[in-house]
């Protein structure tokens, strides 16, 4: 099976699949590493990573198509992109899939926020009319050029109109040919118990750490029918606890050794980006 298909049938096997999200080509390599099954290019890890800069709409499409195509080029797992609300109307959202797809994207995720949008799990969000978002889906269907490019639609409805609303406008995105849904930010265990016995397609739940929603394990969430279990930033907020671990080391020690506990070993950098690989194809054409 090619990453689509690989992506698609993890969706529909129901079984709890952990996709962490990859702000960068390198964090992408550890996702792989570590034997994930398919990876999240995460739009406010590229705005928090990239900008120094909150989920709050900075990043254009450019921005993640730039990000899409290097992550492409460092893996073979299947690729989930954030796109945020497609960038504009149905009109940019066609644009933003046809640019997504050529840049690697094995499926794109569209949200139904008024732009300029904001993450998910922070205050003062609001949503477009339904017939509005139905369109920038529709548009997203007809733009892939591949069948196989799958289109993940993300209500965040429920910080606005309520759990019932959500679910509602989930089965309306379904209908208008979304192959994923993803009901952002619900609040309540009875909430996520209830989404995939009210919603018929495969669904996506999202972790977020320090977040909304309770944090709930995978294997609980694949015995209650869901595809995929998002950790969008849990690579995100580690490289950054990280930093300020070792940062702080240095800091006040005026000096670093080679300690795994602390930093990852030299040889263990190299050995993450290929570096054997590329002297070995230097070798060949020198």
């Amino acid at each position: 099976m090619n990453t689509k298909q690989q992506l698609k049938a993890l969706a529909q096997a129901r079984r709890g699949v952990i996709v962490p999200g990859a702000f960068n080509a390198l964090s992408a390599r550890v996702v792989a590493d570590l034997g994930f099954e398919a990876i999240y290019v995460t739009g406010a890890g590229v705005t928090n990573m990239w900008f120094g800069l909150p989920d709050q709409a900075f990043m254009g499409l450019t921005d993640i198509a730039d990000h899409t195509a290097r992550i492409r080029d460092a893996v073979e797992l299947p690729l989930i992109v954030d796109a945020d609300t497609g960038f504009g109307n149905a009109l940019n959202t066609y644009h933003a899939v046809r640019t997504l797809e050529r840049a690697g994207a094995d499926c794109i995720q569209l949200e139904d926020q008024v732009s300029p949008k904001r993450c998910g799990h922070f205050n003062g969000k609001e949503v477009i009319g339904t017939d509005e978002m139905l369109g920038k889906i529709k548009a997203a269907v007809d733009a892939r050029r591949d069948a196989g490019t799958l289109i993940l639609a993300r209500t965040d409805a429920c910080a606005t109109q309520g759990f019932e609303a959500a679910v509602e406008r989930a089965q309306r995105f379904q209908e208008a040919g979304a192959d994923i849904l993803f009901v952002e930010a619900v609040t309540t265990l009875d909430e996520i118990r209830a989404l995939p016995q009210r919603l018929a397609a495969p669904q996506l739940m999202n972790m977020v750490i320090g977040g909304k929603t309770p944090i709930t394990s995978a294997e609980e969430l694949a015995t209650l029918g869901y595809g995929l279990v998002l950790y969008a930033n849990a690579a995100l907020q580690g490289a950054v606890a990280g930093m300020q671990k070792a940062l702080t080391v240095l800091r006040e020690q005026r000096r670093i050794d080679e300690d795994p506990a602390l930093v990852a070993p030299f040889a263990e950098r190299q050995r993450l980006v290929r570096k054997t690989e590329w002297d070995a194809l230097e070798a060949r054409y020198t």
